[in-house]
């Protein structure tokens, strides 16, 4: 089975999401950003940040990643970390979120499932999906877009082809929303997204 070891930022939501009994049999361990340098990362199947990990704290450990995923390692690399200042080939747009949206009558989000045939998405579904959206990616020729928005641009995808391992990133923030108790649908999506990854990733 995936051995993950998930980056620790040590705030109340990540506290609730890491180490509640809800998830914390599915992470193998767990290391503040900065004792990521004292760590052998080839015991891992899986680095983990997760959104809302301040990239300031990611930043200085770049090289190493790089140096992980040439070995054929796995980032997942979750929202509002600044993927662009840590991982290699991110190009990210930010986008005006509508905090509020669910409140306007016929409102939608605009998020969609862009690869349904991948096995994610037997665990979770259209609903699970859309919460908040903080920006998008253009992502690099050859990943793919397993989320995108109401214009086609990517959400979250998995980029096998720019290093000898294998990213998955999105701008989707489910640890904080859960570790918050704010916005069900981050719930439903991590019930079945950490699973994914500890089985089938």
């Amino acid at each position: 089975m995936t051995r993950i070891l998930a980056i620790h930022p040590g705030t109340a939501y990540h506290c609730e999401t890491l180490e509640a009994p809800r998830y914390a049999r599915l992470f193998d361990a767990l290391v503040r950003p900065e004792d990521l340098g004292d760590i052998d990362l080839s015991r891992f199947d899986i680095v983990l940040a997760p959104c809302r990990t301040p990239a300031s704290r990611l930043a200085p450990h770049r090289a190493r990643l790089a140096d992980y995923l040439d070995c054929g390692g796995a980032v997942v690399a979750m929202g509002e970390t600044d993927q662009h200042l840590w991982l290699p080939s991110i190009r990210f747009t930010n986008v005006p979120t509508n905090w509020w949206w669910w409140l306007e009558p016929g409102a939608s989000l605009g998020l969609s499932i862009a690869d349904p045939e991948h096995p994610l998405f037997a665990r979770i579904g259209a609903n699970d999906i859309a919460w908040h959206l903080h920006g998008v990616f253009s992502p690099p020729d050859g990943a793919r877009s397993l989320i995108d928005d109401a214009e086609g641009r990517s959400v979250l995808y998995l980029d096998e082809a720019t290093t000898k391992g294998r990213m998955l990133v999105t701008s989707l923030d489910p640890f904080y929303h859960h570790g918050s108790h704010f916005m069900p649908a981050a719930t439903r999506f991590l019930d079945g997204f950490l699973p994914w990854l500890k089985e089938e990733f």
